[in-house]
């Protein structure tokens, strides 16, 4: 039977010897080996410059210091990434504690993507913000299959003018979501050849809205726009932030979903003990953000 390590462990020497400079003073920001500077720190890099191995650097040198594994909040865009981010902090940590095989690190139950952390959240908090505990996520083919329904329930999908399909009824609804902008400003910048069907789409997307709230179903969108919403709260934030992190890791691209992620994710997860959040996301090809627990 494998043992578990303790996270106050020494370290073995020189484990940051692979990076370079500036990768290891984003590994040591907000430690001891730092001064202690508790400010957000973002980190942006292109393709191919080691921004996860810096990252796997990072918390498992957050976990060599002492930080409590279950309170690392470390966010990625895809289940492929999670699971390689957590295989990399785990080789990491081995390397620099000096463990013997058949040693592992301590789990890290808050490692995922930002959609299923999203939902654990709200499966959590589910009766606080008005939803069943037991609602369905719906991925894409049944949220387009929801969307051609309510098309065809209002007479939309009768159109001799070619109203847009379901599929694109979908994107033209997620993109407004999640940027936050007008439906009109989507249309003009986006989907020039479906601005005609304006006051249809918000009919269509507001019918579609209601039978995702009487079916009790989220979709893809909605686990992050409900985040973000539900942060919005000082309260609940504080209290996510107290109970369930202090510290957030975050890598991916920069998106059109952006905002969502930044207010869902950094502004309320990584509250610190006086529910003040710390954000710290940009526009990038790519970027990491590390918000740093509060010193006190």
């Amino acid at each position: 039977m494998s043992d578990s390590i303790s996270s106050t462990r020494p370290m073995a020497a020189h484990p940051m010897v692979e990076l370079n400079a500036q990768q290891q003073q984003a590994v040591q920001h907000g430690t001891e080996t730092d001064g202690r500077d508790t400010r957000a720190l973002l980190v942006i890099a292109g393709a191919g410059s080691g921004k996860t191995s810096m990252l796997a650097h990072r918390v498992a040198h957050l976990i060599a210091c002492g930080a409590d594994p279950q309170r690392l909040l470390l966010l990625t865009f895809s289940r492929r990434s999670a699971a390689e981010m957590d295989r990399r902090v785990g080789l990491v940590l081995a390397r620099q504690l000096g463990l013997r095989d058949g040693q592992r690190m301590a789990p890290l139950p808050w490692s995922g993507t930002f959609h299923s952390v999203g939902a654990r959240l709200l499966r959590t908090y589910a009766a606080r913000i008005g939803l069943e505990q037991s609602f369905t996520i719906l991925d894409r083919g049944d949220a387009q299959d929801l969307m051609a329904l309510v098309r065809h329930e209002i007479g939309q999908s009768a159109s001799r003018n070619r109203f847009p399909m379901a599929g694109t009824c979908l994107a033209i609804y997620g993109r407004v979501v999640n940027s936050g902008a007008a439906l009109g400003q989507v249309l003009e910048q986006v989907y020039p050849w479906c601005t005609q069907w304006e006051g249809a789409l918000k009919q269509l997307f507001g019918a579609y809205a209601k039978a995702k709230q009487q079916q009790q179903v989220l979709d893809f969108d909605d686990l992050l726009l409900f985040w973000a919403d539900m942060v919005a709260d000082p309260v609940l934030a504080a209290e996510i932030g107290t109970q369930r992190g202090r510290r957030l890791h975050s890598l991916g691209h920069g998106d059109r979903k952006r905002g969502r992620y930044r207010r869902g994710a950094a502004s309320a997860v990584c509250g610190d003990d006086k529910g003040q959040g710390a954000s710290a996301f940009v526009d990038s090809t790519a970027f990491l953000c590390d918000a740093a627990e509060q010193a006190g």
